[in-house]
């Protein structure tokens, strides 16, 4: 679980960031729970009330409420993630926002995904303006922030499907060590119910295996059952959770 958050927190980065201990402090501009976050993978290395002082000093630089990423393991129990929500929650933070995160091997992949006729696809390292107004982060439009996140990686790849003169979808990937992380998957509304998402995942892994990646993961909320069907028909499986906390005043 903590090496793959390593690798994920790589693949989607705030524009600042600050280490303390085990856990990975991100600021970027209010775009994404993960990229304006504390990514808690163990120990902060001090006791937790000088830790929260490092905190909140850091959000208060970047005009950013403090907030908290706990990757979990439902199966497991104990461990210093977990320990550490416990104790913020017992402080008055609230946690939201449960999010699956799912694996598959790139091979298992390929056979459940099959190729698409649907269009042309495109690939680009740089977000086009098309390619921006086709993500709605959560149904809504990008806000300004959104762009120096989503291009903050190492070799970004912006996919898109295209046909009769419209983009269909969009979606992202990145390769962090021969892991591909596939994010951003957006299906323009009138083209929903198609298998444009399946035949973006599809076009993604195929340009993922093609550089020698060989396992692939994603994150979903776990409310979206849809979402989360898909996935799953497509050979993912579940790796672990994690949720959010924000104080609650």
């Amino acid at each position: 679980m903590v090496d793959l958050e390593r690798i994920a927190a790589r693949g989607w980065r705030g524009t600042s960031s600050d280490a303390l201990g085990d856990w990975l402090l991100r600021a970027g501009g209010g775009f994404t729970g993960r990229a304006n976050s504390v990514l808690v993978l163990g120990s902060p290395g001090v006791a937790l009330p000088a830790a929260m002082a490092r905190v909140e000093a850091f959000y208060a630089d970047h005009a950013l409420p403090p907030m908290f990423q706990i990757p979990f393991d439902p199966d497991r129990g104990d461990d210093e993630p977990i320990r550490t929500s416990r104790a913020l929650q017992s402080a008055g933070w609230r946690a939201f926002n449960e999010t699956t995160v799912l694996v598959a091997s790139l091979k298992a992949a390929q056979k459940s995904f099959p190729g698409s006729d649907l269009g042309e696809f495109r690939h680009a390292p740089q977000p086009s303006a098309e390619w921006l107004a086709g993500y709605l982060y959560r149904g809504r439009p990008l806000p300004a922030a959104a762009v120096a996140v989503l291009v903050n990686a190492d070799g970004p790849d912006f996919v898109s499907l295209h046909a009769d003169g419209e983009q269909l979808g969009v979606a992202r990937g990145i390769l962090v060590d021969g892991w591909l992380g596939v994010t951003a998957v957006t299906v323009a509304e009138k083209h929903r119910r198609r298998g444009v998402g399946t035949a973006l995942m599809a076009e993604l892994v195929r340009w993922a295996a093609a550089q020698g990646a060989t396992h692939a993961y994603l994150q979903a909320d776990s409310a979206n059952t849809a979402a989360l069907k898909m996935y799953r028909r497509g050979g993912f499986k579940e790796h672990h959770r994690y949720h959010y906390l924000s104080y609650a005043d």
